[in-house]
Parts: structure tokens; C-alpha cells; sequence
């Protein structure tokens, strides 16, 4: 039997405006599960408060020795993820579109 990993879909902006609730759902969902996938495909713009959630996430997995995935992400996320050399930090492959995350998801739910 597997189990399927949690995905957490986040849409529209990650912006300072949404940072406070945005942090909120990121931090509850990864106390919830021990493996955890943020799916950014519907994120349409990224700012420096949405970046550090995504790192505050990061962080946080780590030091409870969880694992956090971000998939999928969006033409938004590798503008900014690229222009301040971000792809290494967080090792999740950028070639991966909404589409082919979605078939890769459906051959292999684990």
C-alpha cells in the first residue's frame, strides 16, 4: 500500500500582502505531513516576502527532518528563482512544467 505524499497548491500572488496567511498554510500543512509537495504552478507573481516563506518552509523541514518538494512551478517562480540563483538552494528541478508534473503524478502517486 502507498501512501500518497500531500500537495499543497498555492495560487495567485506571494506577496507581502498574502505573506502573513500564505506563512500560516505552509507551516500547518508541513506540521501535518513528514513529506510534503507545494505545488507553485498557479503562483502569477513572486516578491522577496514570498521567497522567504518558501525559504522559512524549507528551513522548517529540515530541522523536523521532513522533506518539502516545490513542483511544478510556475513562469513567475523560475523569473525569480533564477534571477537570484535560488534553483540550487532549494534542489527542486525547474524543468518540470505543471504539465508533465501532473503526468508524472498520475503514473506515480507516491
Amino acid at each position: 500500500m502507498t501512501v500518497e505524499t500531500p500537495v499543497l497548491r498555492i495560487e495567485g500572488e506571494m506577496t507581502i500582502y498574502q505573506a502573513e496567511q500564505l506563512k500560516q498554510k505552509l507551516l500547518g500543512a508541513l506540521e501535518q505531513a513528514s513529506v510534503l509537495e507545494i505545488n507553485l504552478a498557479g503562483v502569477t507573481e513572486l516578491d522577496t516576502s514570498g521567497v522567504q516563506l518558501l525559504m522559512l518552509a524549507k528551513e522548517t523541514a529540515r530541522a523536523k527532518h521532513k522533506e518539502l518538494r516545490l513542483v511544478a512551478h510556475s513562469e513567475a517562480v523560475v523569473d525569480v528563482f533564477e534571477l537570484i540563483d535560488l534553483v540550487p538552494y532549494f534542489g527542486d528541478p525547474l524543468v518540470i512544467t505543471p504539465t508533465s508534473y501532473a503526468a508524472e503524478r498520475a503514473a506515480n502517486p507516491s
